[in-house]
């Protein structure tokens, strides 16, 4: 049932990165949208999922919100080091769009320093993330029928954020449109991957939420760093600021509607 469940994802998974790559002509909208979404997937399910489940504290600080810091040093860190290293070779193509079309905005704004790594990276988190949703997937199934039934409504209506999220990642930094769509079919394969394996195994809880703390501080980066920046540069328009706020109520449907 699980598996048949994941399936569902993975269709979903597909139909947000369908959406994403449709609507490139309101580009600052997807970047408003996809920041909320991301905003709230973070605020809203990642960190309290990883606060309960990752347990215990390190001088005083729960381990989950010391990993969460973590992962948003580590996003900062990484993205200035590949800018750094690009710059040295004279690279300028890492911005959002085709590689090399990126001199329509940005100047004077930092955008030069875009790296399609950093994309590539983010998006393979995006995949780990759906990884964990599928064995989570598995696990509830395993605990009984009720949980089962309400982790599928959470994964499945928010594997349409990953997806959409994950396919406006990687095209932020500037990669292929084929990479991108392979990161999005990983993306979207993984949820099924991760339900399948909990017929072998089952992922221990602490690993998980310290997991899912890091990650979020990755993503929190990314959205307040990087894509809601990029949204308003060129378009700071109310709607943009609405599809922000879209996103992160649409977020907290969602998991009202899971519990």
């Amino acid at each position: 049932m699980a598996v048949i469940v994941a399936l569902g994802a993975f269709l979903m998974t597909l139909a947000g990165g369908w959406t994403a790559q449709r609507v490139t002509d309101r580009r600052h909208l997807v970047l408003g949208l996809a920041g909320g979404l991301m905003l709230g997937v973070v605020g809203l399910d990642l960190l309290p999922e990883a606060l309960r489940a990752a347990g215990g504290e390190v001088f005083g600080v729960p381990l989950a919100l010391l990993l969460f810091v973590g992962g948003f040093l580590v996003a900062h860190v990484a993205e200035r080091v590949l800018a750094v290293r690009q710059a040295a070779h004279g690279g300028d193509d890492g911005r959002f769009g085709e590689p090399g079309q990126g001199h329509e905005h940005g100047q004077g704004h930092g955008h030069l320093e875009r790296v399609p790594q950093v994309g590539l990276t983010a998006a393979a988190a995006m995949v780990g993330h759906s990884l964990a949703d599928g064995v989570a997937l598995g696990a509830a199934f395993q605990v009984g029928g009720g949980m089962g039934v309400a982790v599928a409504l959470a994964v499945i209506t928010h594997d349409f954020a990953d997806g959409f999220n994950t396919y406006t990642l990687t095209r932020l930094y500037g990669n292929a449109r084929r990479k991108a769509l392979m990161m999005l079919f990983a993306d979207a394969l993984a949820p099924v991957v991760g339900a399948a394996s909990t017929a072998l195994f089952t992922l221990p809880e602490e690993p998980l939420g310290a997991y899912l703390g890091f990650f979020g501080g990755v993503l929190l980066y990314l959205a307040a760093a990087e894509i809601l920046p990029e949204a308003h540069h060129r378009h700071p328009a109310l709607s943009t600021l609405m599809c922000t706020v879209g996103g992160v109520a649409g977020i907290w449907l969602v998991v009202g509607l899971a519990e």
